[in-house]
């Protein structure tokens, strides 16, 4: 037996919402916007509510896993059921769930911990990652934003997405006392490095004692997605990074044709038999 209420629904012009709902994703979209935790008054403020109103919708975000807020500061952010909403977004994404296959050969092939990322609104997001057979200095989040220019991903989008994605995020990741000018001069630097070489190689940048090599993938018109090997940097010599690059461009190579696009040939890509 159908429901009357849905039937009536179909019947209008515009299925009739539910409102408290719709109010509530206002506070979320203030927390997303903001870039950062906020303070009730300010996502008040973001909302055009009072306080009092959104304080009410923050309980209730809060119980459901959506919002989290820090007993040290008292702000605002997102909690652990939106980022598992995120990341599963993200999986789903056509270009992720093809790339993701061919990461368990990349980490067999050099026996190190392998992760992909995507361009997020704030920089590099990990998606995905495989372990490999080293101990890592650090504990990684999937969901994690890493650093535009002291990270090998980082890096490779700094490299190869369109300045205007990027500039905002490049000011934002400048040292203390430099000028924009300053670093987006530094910024030039490492893209032209990165695009000489068709990777990223960086070492105690992000964390003392951890190396990386990163690589992209391009699809037609855009670059969706980066592969990075990590290991420990004691065994980064220069040897272990050459044979580990050219792993690397031989899977994003692939991942590459999958996506229908084709590398522009600075790549000798040996496919494997």
């Amino acid at each position: 037996m159908s429901d009357p209420i849905d039937a009536d629904d179909d019947a209008a012009p515009q299925r009739q919402g539910i409102q408290s709902v719709e109010l509530a994703m206002q506070v979320v979209r203030a927390l997303e916007e903001g870039r950062g935790p906020r303070t009730l008054s300010q996502l008040a403020q973001a909302c055009g509510m009072s306080t009092s109103k959104v304080h009410r919708y923050l309980v209730s975000l809060i119980r459901s896993g959506l919002v989290s807020q820090s007993q040290r500061t008292g702000l605002y952010d997102f909690g652990p059921a939106a980022r598992r909403v995120g990341i599963e977004a993200l999986r789903r994404v056509d270009e992720v769930a093809l790339a993701t296959e061919y990461l368990p050969s990349l980490r067999d092939r050099t026996t190190h911990s392998v992760n992909l990322a995507v361009w997020g609104d704030n920089g590099p997001v990990l998606v995905h990652w495989e372990y490999g057979e080293h101990a890592l200095p650090m504990n990684i989040r999937i969901g994690s934003t890493l650093p535009l220019l002291d990270s090998s991903v980082g890096q490779v989008f700094l490299a190869y997405l369109p300045e205007a994605m990027t500039r905002s995020a490049i000011v934002d990741a400048a040292s203390a006392g430099e000028s924009a000018v300053a670093a987006m001069a530094h910024a030039e630097r490492i893209r032209a490095t990165v695009r000489e070489r068709r990777a990223s190689v960086t070492s105690g940048s992000v964390m003392a004692g951890l190396a990386a090599v990163a690589a992209p993938v391009f699809a037609e018109g855009s670059l969706p997605l980066a592969v990075s090997v990590a290991l420990p940097a004691r065994l980064a010599d220069d040897e272990a990074v050459a044979a580990i690059e050219r792993e690397l461009h031989v899977t994003t190579a692939e991942i590459t044709a999958a996506l229908g696009a084709t590398t522009d040939g600075h790549i000798p890509v040996t496919r494997r038999g």
